[in-house]
């Protein structure tokens, strides 16, 4: 903790490229999971190949997963935030998809037979219901955006696995290791905790979304 307080000016810069990976990775994953969700659920036969592929890309160590992306993108933030993305896919994906198929169908007739249109059920009704299950998805890929993120900083991506790996090539400084260990640790409760929260205050939307119907 002394490494922590001493060097608080270090410790922010460092949390700030941490946070900026982590909302860079989450602002690409979902816009990227909710068409492919989307997509999935209006051609069921592509649920099975789409989600297999996204269950072998989640398998590769991300380790091995940057390495791979660092001759395409450069050793920096891009091929770290391009796998954190890849490896966010399959929770983001799965969680939308059980989210579409738990709304009972009569509760979607019952809004189109009220007049409502394709968006407005979707907006009105769909997303309500879902999101509670969905920000549950984005809650873990925030976790495993941050800890892929920490292993980053060992391809110049910055971040509080700086710490870490300056740690251990700097003979010694197990201050730096247990200060980069805790603040990660404290930015992954934050984080959890957070949404935690969010999920709270939405889950009463959903409730209330099918009293109406």
């Amino acid at each position: 903790m002394g490494y922590l307080l001493n060097n608080s000016g270090e410790i922010l810069l460092l949390l700030w490229q941490h946070l900026q990976m982590t909302g860079y990775t989450l602002l690409a994953a979902i816009a990227l999971a909710v068409p492919l969700s989307l997509l999935v659920r209006g051609y069921e036969w592509l649920k099975i190949p789409i989600l297999g592929l996204l269950g072998i890309f989640y398998t590769i160590p991300s380790l091995a997963l940057i390495v791979l992306l660092v001759p395409v993108f450069g050793l920096n933030q891009v091929s770290v935030i391009v796998a954190m993305v890849i490896y966010t896919q399959v929770i983001l994906v799965r969680n939308l998809l059980v989210g579409l198929e738990s709304i009972d169908g009569a509760i979607l007739e019952a809004a189109k037979g009220v007049g409502m249109s394709p968006w407005q059920r979707w907006w009105m009704v769909q997303v309500p219901l879902v999101l509670p299950v969905f920000l549950a998805g984005v809650r873990l890929s925030a976790i495993v955006a941050i800890a892929i993120a920490t292993i980053g900083a060992k391809f110049g991506a910055g971040g509080l696995g700086t710490l870490l790996f300056e740690g251990i090539a700097q003979a010694g400084r197990y201050d730096k290791i247990w200060a980069g260990a805790i603040a990660v640790s404290l930015l992954a409760f934050a984080i959890n905790l957070s949404f935690l929260l969010l999920q709270k205050m939405v889950s009463p939307f959903a409730t209330t979304a099918r009293k109406p119907i």
